[in-house]
């Protein structure tokens, strides 16, 4: 016998409303009347142009084509993030997506280096991740010899929306076009019974997302979902965005570049550059934002820049009754690490793992709120990294961070790493070991003491180790064509896709 479907609506579009439409159709579509209600009148924050390794594994969960996304969004390959100007003024370092050296069940790479370090040897810790080295190099390919390499994407978020609508009204899915007016809630049960939209139209569900941003029409406004405010922690308030024409080929890397009071990213995709400036209200004004953000620019620009205002932080739970919040309408972290689309992705399989098709719901959203906090707050802790872990004092925003309080979970993390070099992944197995190493090590914070694990070899048989694994990397590396090259017979975009 047919079960009846249960009716679902998607409130708002963008990445988050057309990744959720095209995600539930695709796996869920024949248990789901799926209707996705948003306004052109309305438009979309859209300037989440990078990603990290994470979301390939979910476009082949959804059979997304590789060539196909990158060739409609302009995307370019992404092997990490450069940081400039983070430690102290003047210094970089690269937070890249591969593994550095090799780990023993023993301890981690870098105990390894740190020994060799001590004496004399061993080089720079760069010299043993080959995605790092081809980053530094502008070079790619998926594989190097028989090693795969672990990568991201740089795209166009507006034409990633655009590219998921398309593959979501193919399998089935209802777009309305329409301004939601009111939320209107059954008076018994508290649920929510129906979107009210203009033009005197009323459309029921059993089931609701919001993906209507920061507004939050649906869980933060109707049900009064309250906010929690994290800008204690992460200050920043206000980003301004721009697009420019490329000067150079596109590099397979992002550009975080800190300026006095916030940073600068740079985005290349395959025929624009795209460009922002993230900062606190409380130590910058708009104008002085804008300034420091158009000095700092290449090419000329193909937009005015477009001021966003923000509270970092997330609602107190993204289920309450029967709607869940997906992307901006349950929070914010800022762009630093590129995990915007990530949290959305992992939100999504979370809720098809744990979808009420019957019965009650409220176990189901406990379980799904008890591991979206825990998920935002791991996220939350790295992103504060990057900020404590400064020695500039060289304005009133740098100071704020370097002597601000922390959450006790990253507090115990730095300490552990000061006095042991100990590391472990974070607890969403999101930021591994060597991401955290990176970023720590990056900044300036070295351990005062290490395990003695580096120290069992004898210091000739750990040199010939460490030089045999540099080898690997500087071998692999020279087989690989430039990013450009790569571009161009992989997934070439034209100049109107």
């Amino acid at each position: 016998m047919q079960q009846n479907k249960t009716k679902v609506i998607i409130a708002g579009g963008g990445t988050a409303g057309w990744l959720t439409a095209y995600a539930l159709a695709k796996r869920l579509g024949s248990l789901l009347d799926i209707t996705l209600v948003e306004s052109d009148q309305i438009g979309t924050v859209g300037v989440g142009e990078a990603t990290i390794p994470t979301m390939r594994s979910f476009h082949q969960l959804m059979e997304i084509d590789e060539r196909e996304f990158m060739r409609a969004t302009q995307a370019t390959f992404k092997l990490g993030i450069e940081f400039n100007n983070w430690g102290g003024v003047g210094e970089s370092y690269v937070h890249s997506f591969g593994a550095i050296g090799q780990t023993t069940w023993l301890t981690e790479f870098h105990q390894y280096w740190l020994a060799a370090n001590a004496q004399g040897f061993g080089g720079s810790l760069e010299d043993y991740c080959l995605e790092l080295k081809a980053a530094k190099a502008s070079k790619f390919a998926l594989k190097a010899g028989k090693t795969p390499v672990n990568y991201a994407f740089h795209l166009d978020a507006t034409a990633y929306a655009q590219f998921l609508r398309q593959k979501s009204e193919a399998i089935g899915v209802n777009r309305v076009e329409g301004k939601i007016v009111e939320t209107k809630l059954n008076p018994s049960t508290g649920d929510i019974q129906s979107l009210q939209l203009d033009k005197n139209r009323e459309l029921n569900a059993d089931f609701f997302i919001d993906c209507t941003g920061f507004r939050s029409l649906l869980l933060g406004e109707a049900l009064n979902v309250e906010y929690e405010n994290w800008s204690h922690w992460l200050a920043s308030d206000s980003a301004q965005a721009v697009q420019t024409k490329s000067t150079e080929p596109p590099i397979p890397y992002t550009k975080a570049t800190a300026h006095s009071a916030g940073w600068q990213w740079k985005i290349p995709l395959q025929h624009r550059t795209g460009n922002g400036i993230v900062y606190s209200s409380q130590f910058c004004d708009d104008a002085a934002a804008q300034k420091t953000l158009t000095e700092h620019l290449s090419g000329d620009t193909l937009t005015q820049p477009r001021v966003i205002k923000f509270t970092t932080g997330m609602r107190d739970i993204a289920w309450k009754k029967n709607c869940v919040a997906i992307g901006l309408a349950n929070g914010f972290l800022e762009p630093l690490e590129s995990t915007s689309i990530h949290l959305i992705t992992t939100a999504l399989i979370r809720l098809m793992r744990l979808f009420p098709f019957a019965g009650n719901s409220a176990p189901l959203a406990d379980r799904f709120n008890r591991e979206t906090r825990f998920e935002w707050e791991a996220v939350r802790d790295f992103i504060i990294l990057h900020y404590k872990q400064t020695r500039r004092d060289d304005s009133d925003f740098w100071n704020y961070y370097r002597t601000m309080a922390i959450p006790e979970s990253l507090a115990h993390r730095l300490e552990l790493f000061k006095e042991q070099g100990y590391v472990w992944p974070d607890a969403v197995n999101l930021f591994r070991v060597d991401s955290w190493i990176q970023v720590m090590m990056g900044q300036g914070l070295f351990p005062e003491s290490r395990h003695g694990a580096g120290h069992i070899l004898p210091p000739q048989a750990l040199q010939a180790q460490l030089e045999k694994l540099k080898a690997f990397v500087a071998n692999n590396l020279a087989q690989m064509p430039s990013h450009s090259e790569f571009i161009a017979q992989y997934c070439a975009a034209t100049e109107q896709s």
